[in-house]
């Protein structure tokens, strides 16, 4: 499997704090499946101003206890770098400028909204977004009180261009009740393209385990392959095009 959301980068966050912890935390992804996993640091303006500098040094740091581990000869998933951009000007700016925390290829993006409202004319930003080359991968939709009320807004989203991502503990009830049925609604209606983990910290690891299994028992082990395996690795395949491409 593939995790495409994750904080195991030590210090940037609200994720794990130590190289150790984080090297814990990605030994236990592994334990469970995982043979890829991303680490997203938060770019929030005022609260986590994280860039390429910044999570270079953290991944530095990560990088001791982590090769240490491996030459001790415990199993570790290979680690790839993006980020977790608040959908706001500063992402724009960003994109602008070519600085934005993309998945790797460039073609694609995680971004959130905040928990209870839903940026003004955002299925139009959103739009231009993916028609300049960097698709939209919106994290954890079942946990937005907007789109947790209403279908008709989740679906001018995905219309838009988004590519819905499953927080996979949402179907264990991590996040609440509302949460919970939201996120196994857009799942029956067949409206993630890929799940994640959204591990903060190695203790989070039991839980994924257990939602994973839940997982199961929703989608079948079709719908386990699509969200956590062949859809993670579409949108890391994802290259970025120029404008002209993107109209294609």
């Amino acid at each position: 499997m593939i995790d495409l959301h994750c904080h195991p980068l030590p210090g940037l966050d609200d994720g794990v704090r130590t190289p150790e912890d984080g090297v814990s935390l990605l030994r236990g992804l592994r334990s469970i499946g995982f043979e890829t996993v991303v680490a997203t640091p938060h770019v929030r303006s005022g609260v986590w101003d994280n860039r390429v500098d910044t999570r270079a040094r953290a991944h530095e740091a990560l990088g001791v206890p982590f090769e240490a581990a491996r030459a001790a000869g415990v199993a570790l998933p290979e680690l790839l770098l993006a980020g977790e951009h608040m959908f706001d000007d500063v992402l724009r700016d960003l994109l602008a400028k070519g600085e934005a925390l993309t998945y790797p290829g460039g073609g694609a993006a995680l971004v959130e909204f905040g928990y209870d409202v839903i940026p003004l004319r955002v299925e139009v930003q959103l739009w231009r977004m993916a028609k300049s080359g960097v698709r939209p991968v919106l994290a954890h939709p079942e946990r937005y009180a907007p789109l947790q009320e209403s279908d008709d807004r989740l679906d001018e989203i995905v219309g838009a261009g988004a590519w819905l991502l499953l927080d996979v503990m949402s179907l264990v009830g991590a996040y609440g009740r509302r949460a919970q049925a939201a996120a196994e609604r857009i799942l029956k209606r067949n409206k993630y393209v890929a799940g994640c983990t959204d591990s903060h910290k190695p203790s989070d690891v039991d839980t994924v385990n257990t939602a994973l299994t839940a997982l199961g028992r929703a989608a079948g082990s079709d719908g386990v392959q699509r969200l956590m395996v062949e859809g993670p690795r579409r949108i890391l395949a994802a290259a970025r095009k120029t404008e002209t491409g993107a109209r294609g």
